[in-house]
């Protein structure tokens, strides 16, 4: 807190350095001196922005890795497209954030898409900021899969998860959990395919299910799926200090019309709309190209407020 306090009065100083300079240059007509500073002013900007954000994140977990998953929801073949469409997305945002995203488990659509899909993106930070996409997210577009060329509402759920430590992970009785493997369906080529290295751990005592299918072995599947049963046992441990008795997060909620936190729009016309801190984007393809800081920090601006 203390280094925080020190920081901001050190950007209070050169703001105050800043403004004096670009008084000295108009008042004196110095044009140099005055393209110099404003181009120092715009790199202060952009420091204290990144200063302002790293304030923001005041939960525990805020700092570590983040374990994202995707589920289709209403709109069948469309919403499994759109789970396709985020999982590039947000590869996108994160891979150009310096992050790196690993795939744990991958479900692929009966026809095209994604049916699920979790998977880590490691780095600083991560969790504070993907959890600002926690929700339903909604798709309105010309559907690609329609020769009618008919205009198809579909929706699919974001859920975030923090990566837990060993030292505050919850604690879980062999006894309690049902490990079962089977042969994986999913990507990741022949020999995931012919041997049963999948892996899908249940949590008896509270019923909550954890699987992985894209690694090589089942030693590793196995490894990957206590992981994100740790983070879901924890989650729920969270909840339960909070006295709520709600499942873990949104992807418990309908996925459904009413319930979504933004909605893209592809036709009639090219809207973003997040519906908690109401900010709109008119380049849809660039979100989607994972230009998703915008609403990411508006959300946590939003959150502060609260």
């Amino acid at each position: 807190m203390q280094d925080s306090v020190e920081q901001f009065e050190r950007f209070e100083q050169e703001a105050q350095y800043l403004g004096e300079m670009l008084q000295m240059a108009e008042a004196e007509n110095e044009a140099e001196l005055y393209n110099e500073t404003v181009r120092e002013l715009s790199h202060y900007v952009r420091k204290f922005r990144e200063f302002e954000l790293l304030i923001l994140f005041s939960g525990e977990n805020d700092h570590g890795n983040a374990i994202v998953s995707l589920h289709a929801g209403a709109g069948g073949t469309e919403a499994q497209d759109w789970v396709q469409m985020l999982l590039r997305m947000y590869t996108r945002w994160a891979e150009s954030s310096g992050y790196v995203v690993e795939i744990l488990d991958f479900l692929a659509g009966d026809e095209a898409g994604v049916k699920s899909v979790t998977f880590m993106v490691k780095g600083l930070y991560a969790y504070g900021k993907l959890k600002c996409e926690e929700g339903v997210h909604r798709l309105i577009r010309i559907s690609p899969f329609d020769a009618s060329g008919r205009r198809h509402t579909s929706f699919a759920s974001v859920a975030a998860l923090p990566e837990v430590s060993e030292e505050i992970a919850v604690k879980t009785n062999p006894e309690d959990l049902r490990i079962d493997t089977y042969r994986s369906g999913g990507a990741g080529g022949q020999h995931v395919n012919k041997t049963d290295s999948a892996v899908r751990i249940t949590h008896l005592p509270t019923g909550i299910v954890a699987q992985c299918q894209n690694e090589r072995s089942q030693y590793s599947n196995r490894l990957a799926a206590m992981k994100i049963l740790g983070a879901r046992l924890y989650e729920l441990k969270q909840k339960e200090r909070e006295d709520s008795m709600q499942k873990i997060k949104g992807e418990y909620k309908e996925i459904a019309w009413g319930s979504q936190i933004r909605t893209y729009t592809m036709n009639p016309f090219s809207l973003i709309k997040d519906h908690r801190s109401n900010l709109e984007a008119g380049n849809v393809q660039a979100v989607l190209d994972g230009d998703l800081d915008e609403f990411i920090n508006a959300c946590l601006h939003l959150r502060t407020i609260k």
